[in-house]
């Protein structure tokens, strides 16, 4: 998708391909492809880069992914609100423009920093460790990454963080994992988000949602849950558990990438 819309250069990045940067001429001065895999070189590297921060600092680096109105901002309200006294939350926001969603976050009391893309319809390594530098990372045990709404794009660039997790509400489909094969292929937890509005969805399987995740070779943990109903998060709230827990004993979890050479898959320790 990158190669044919543009998007893989972004405003963290656009130094590598214009002026003097060191990618701005190919061989035949147009090899589009050249390009493209220098700029995913640089962005793994620069994510290489990120990875060794969050690692140094003890921070669990989790990438939130999903379309636009699954309910990102809202899970993360309602975890803020349940755990904020156990664990130091920070917070990354990827949106095309606004600072709408770090003001939710600040307004829960944890530093929210928001990154705005203009065109790019994903965040990459470049722009998160701009913000970095915002945080205090020696301050905190999780930083959730808020990626742009778009289940194609995130998918292919590894920011430094240590896990996937994919939202999908139940009001656009269960054959969304079906359909957006490589994001949830690369995803280490599914969450199935506004459960509470399957009372009055017809047209909406749990099941068939986590049977598609399955055909495609992931046994990723798929957990129903509703940001509205705290008793329903408490099975997020223990992958949560166990992931920082791990994290903070060996520090092993790494992205790493598919055969494609595109999609990401983190090694999952649940």
């Amino acid at each position: 998708m990158c190669e044919t819309c543009g998007c893989t250069i972004t405003p963290g990045n656009a130094h590598l391909v214009t002026d003097e940067g060191h990618l701005a001429h190919t061989k035949d001065g147009k090899a589009s492809i050249e390009v493209l895999s220098s700029l995913l070189h640089e962005n793994n590297h620069m994510a290489a880069h990120n990875r060794e921060h969050f690692n140094r600092h003890n921070v669990l680096a989790l990438n939130l992914m999903s379309s636009p109105g699954s309910g990102k901002t809202a899970l993360l309200e309602a975890t803020i609100k349940a755990l904020g006294s156990k664990y130091r939350i920070g917070v990354v926001e990827g949106d095309l423009e606004t600072e709408n969603d770090a003001q939710r976050i600040r307004a829960q009391g944890v530093p929210a920093v928001q990154i705005t893309t203009g065109q790019a319809c994903h965040l990459d390594a470049h722009m998160v460790h701009d913000a970095l530098h915002e945080l205090d990372l020696g301050s905190l045990d999780i930083v959730f990454i808020e990626n742009v709404g778009n289940l194609v794009c995130p998918a292919s660039f590894d920011l430094g963080h240590h896990a996937n997790i994919t939202l999908l509400s139940v009001t656009e489909g269960d054959d969304k994992p079906a359909k957006y094969p490589v994001m949830f292929r690369g995803s280490d937890l599914v969450l199935l988000t506004k459960s509470d509005l399957l009372e009055y969805l017809d047209d909406f399987d749990t099941q068939k949602a986590k049977n598609h995740v399955r055909h495609l070779a992931n046994a990723a943990p798929v957990l129903t849950l509703s940001s509205r109903r705290e008793e329903t998060l408490k099975p997020w709230f223990n992958w949560l558990d166990a992931m920082v827990k791990a994290h903070q004993k060996n520090q092993n979890i790494a992205p790493t990438m598919q055969p494609d050479g595109m999609a990401l898959h983190s090694a999952s320790t649940s």
